[in-house]
């Protein structure tokens, strides 16, 4: 998620799309650092640099502005794979590519996947729900990169076992403080996520290789 900065925001006027983009890249940040429950409206109109009325233009209330990143952030990763996966040459590349995808975008954009990650709501069932349907969806995008002649139920169970190791490497990774690799450029960011990538890859590749239909 590309967010307009607050630097960039007081020196220009900002369309309403830009300046939802802005609040929204603004409070990805402040969930991930603080969580949800810490967070108010109050600091993202402060981080952001804008009144809270304006804020409440956008967002009506923090679970919306929650639910849309969590949201914003299932489609573009589903979209990652999409368009990764499309010119593999086999299965095992495309478990490659799709772990290739995921994890350049956790170097890309730290925060977000602190944010998915977040499991400190409280007692707010309906954005429990929601991250669940982002991980219902990213099984069943899964799913499809399974081909070992098995039955569907199967098929999801070791997709849901894929995306933990995926989430569990991830949430790893952020935990070692490296977001400092989200102020090196592009290329040393890839080249920093191919290698968690191939690493994982390694790891479920060899036991999808052992799976059987029994």
């Amino acid at each position: 998620m590309t967010a307009v900065t607050t630097t960039e925001a007081t020196t220009r006027r900002l369309t309403g799309e830009e300046r939802r983009t802005q609040l929204l890249g603004v409070a990805a940040m402040l969930f991930a650092k603080r969580g949800y429950r810490s967070t108010t409206m109050d600091d993202v109109a402060e981080a952001a640099g804008v009144t809270k009325p304006l804020l409440y233009q956008h967002f009506s209330s923090k679970r919306a502005l929650y639910l849309e990143l969590v949201d914003a952030l299932a489609f573009q990763m589903l979209a990652e794979f999409a368009l990764a996966t499309s010119t593999a040459a086999g299965p095992k590349e495309q478990v490659e590519l799709s772990l290739r995808a995921y994890f350049r975008m956790m170097v890309d954009d730290p925060a977000a996947f602190r944010l998915l990650n977040d499991r400190d709501h409280g007692d707010d069932e309906e954005l429990g729900r929601a991250i669940r349907r982002v991980e219902r969806a990213l099984v069943t995008a899964i799913d499809p990169l399974i081909d070992a002649g098995l039955e569907r139920d199967h098929r999801l169970v070791l997709a849901g076992g894929m995306l933990g190791m995926a989430i569990g490497a991830s949430s790893a990774w952020t935990e070692l403080g490296d977001d400092d690799w989200s102020q090196a450029d592009e290329r040393a960011r890839h080249l920093e996520a191919d290698r968690i990538a191939q690493r994982v890859a390694d790891l479920m590749w060899a036991g999808l290789r052992a799976v059987h239909a029994d």
